[in-house]
């Protein structure tokens, strides 16, 4: 068997070492990706630089360290085969991925239904909450916003905030706003 002997310096003997054991194919998405996160520090490399060097495209090497971001307990679930590369990319666009994690470890839930799950929130999200709905006036404040509705001939509303509050005056048209601002003294 013929053998090739390298003449190499420490470093590049290193990242010899380090680029093989990276492209093992026993090595989980966790264990890849630190691989990747230390090529990148040790030697300065780039994602494009990296992907270059182990022929892997560079979606591959991002998507791979971004799997790192996970919190620890979703990453030993990954590690340990519980999870696959996949769920762990769905996860990350979850607000608690481990939760989430737990569901598809404990139920078997597939990508897609991962995936779906953050659709669904998504969805959620974009509906506006109902505004609660104001807490009724009382006897007094009732009878104050007639008198001053009477007063003025249009509509008032008062909004009390502790002792403090809001006095609403609803107008129709410019000669209305006209007529509140003459008897306000503003005119």
């Amino acid at each position: 068997m013929p053998v090739v002997v390298l003449e190499l310096t420490d470093r590049e003997a290193l990242e010899i070492a380090i680029i093989e054991n990276v492209q093992r194919a026993d090595l989980n998405p966790v264990e890849e990706g630190l691989g990747y996160e230390a090529l990148m520090a040790q030697f300065d490399y780039t994602q494009l630089d990296l992907s270059k060097v182990i022929g892997k495209s560079r979606s591959h090497i991002t998507n791979t360290l971004r799997l790192l971001k996970l919190p620890e307990s979703v990453k030993a679930y990954l590690a340990e085969g519980r999870l696959s590369a996949g769920h762990a990319r769905a996860l990350l666009a979850h607000e608690d991925p481990e939760a989430i994690a737990r569901d598809v470890v404990e139920k078997g839930l597939s990508v897609r239904d991962v995936e779906a799950m953050g659709k669904v929130r998504e969805a959620l999200s974009s509906v506006p909450a109902p505004k609660p709905a104001p807490a009724p006036k009382d006897a007094d404040t009732r009878a104050l916003e007639k008198r001053l509705t009477d007063a003025l001939g249009l509509a008032v509303s008062l909004q009390a905030k502790g002792e403090a509050g809001e006095l609403r005056i609803r107008y129709g048209d410019l000669d209305q706003l006209d007529l509140i601002c003459r008897r306000l003294g503003v005119a």
